[in-house]
């Protein structure tokens, strides 16, 4: 039994089709099919019921699945560690972020690449709740993300800084000038808010349910920069962390009248399970930037 087998296998398993699968792998669909052949012939049982279209795991292999994820899991810890023996950063980092962190994370990845260039850096952006399932896949190795609603019991968030759910709107707009803004006051106002997914709309629909609102939105979009534009180029107001303007001259931030309305930008990390020395370098030089001195009120 090889691990290249078991890769093979838990992708096939993951995505019930052998032609994505293969794809997703670099292989070919009939040197995949060959590999998961071999795999079936050593161990004596059929893992897949297979048709022309599609495939689903037999009982035998729905019960492997989960012994050959941890078995390339801990091959992987070990290459990590013996990695950490040379006290070398080298191999890959894979760091998951979301679009709204975009601009905290310019600084630390153009000193990490000049300082550490053994490592490959893989950026990954996604909305939280799919980062937060690719870390817990392993899939990457920290989040940059705000702390979420509801804990998840595997992982640990550690804070890099707070913000504030705030009103983004032009510095030109009516209400530039306010001190905060409530939510009956956004009724009168149209409003182009962040998608469901993102996080400040999930921080929002805490309070208040969007489509049971008075609220006049016109647009929802999941990516936070083209929103920003969007608001940048329109009288249109928007709903996102105060940090997600920084660098935008043209937009203002008005704290939004909430209970508590506080976001905890963190880094998260699985837990019980050994971080790689490029991570806690990455992380460490992150915390050194000046954005996030600047956002704790260390360089104010």
């Amino acid at each position: 039994m090889e691990l290249r087998q078991l890769k093979y296998f838990v992708r096939t398993a993951q995505t019930l089709n052998f032609s994505e699968a293969a794809r997703s792998l670099y292989v070919s669909q009939s040197t995949l099919s060959q590999q998961i052949k071999s795999l079936e012939n050593e161990l004596g049982t059929i893992l897949f019921q297979r048709d022309s279209h599609s495939a689903s795991l037999t009982q035998s292999g729905a019960l492997l699945l989960p012994l050959a994820i941890q078995t390339i899991q801990d091959a992987e810890a070990c290459k990590a560690q013996v990695n950490d023996l040379k006290e070398m950063l080298t191999g890959e980092l894979n760091i998951g972020i979301t679009y709204s962190f975009n601009h905290i994370l310019t600084e630390t990845v153009k000193n990490f690449v000049k300082e550490h260039p053994g490592v490959k850096l893989n950026i990954i952006y996604r909305n939280m709740e799919e980062l937060m399932e690719a870390l817990r896949h392993r899939e990457v190795d920290l989040v940059l993300a705000f702390k979420p609603g509801q804990p998840y019991n595997e992982i640990e968030s550690s804070n890099l800084f707070s913000d504030q759910i705030s009103v983004i709107m032009r510095k030109d707009h009516a209400l530039a000038g306010r001190k905060s803004i409530s939510m009956e006051e956004l009724g009168r106002y149209r409003l182009a808010i962040p998608a469901k997914g993102l996080q400040a709309r999930n921080a929002i629909e805490e309070y208040i349910c969007i489509e049971r609102s008075n609220l006049n939105v016109c647009l929802e979009i999941n990516e936070a920069n083209v929103l920003l534009d969007i608001v940048q180029d329109n009288n249109l107001l928007t709903m996102l962390s105060k940090t997600s303007i920084r660098g935008r001259e043209l937009l203002k931030a008005v704290p939004l009248d909430l209970p508590d309305n506080q976001m905890q930008g963190c880094v998260h990390t699985l837990k019980r399970v050994l971080h790689k020395r490029s991570a806690e370098a990455f992380v460490e030089m992150l915390r050194d930037t000046n954005i996030i001195q600047e956002l704790n009120g260390k360089w104010l």
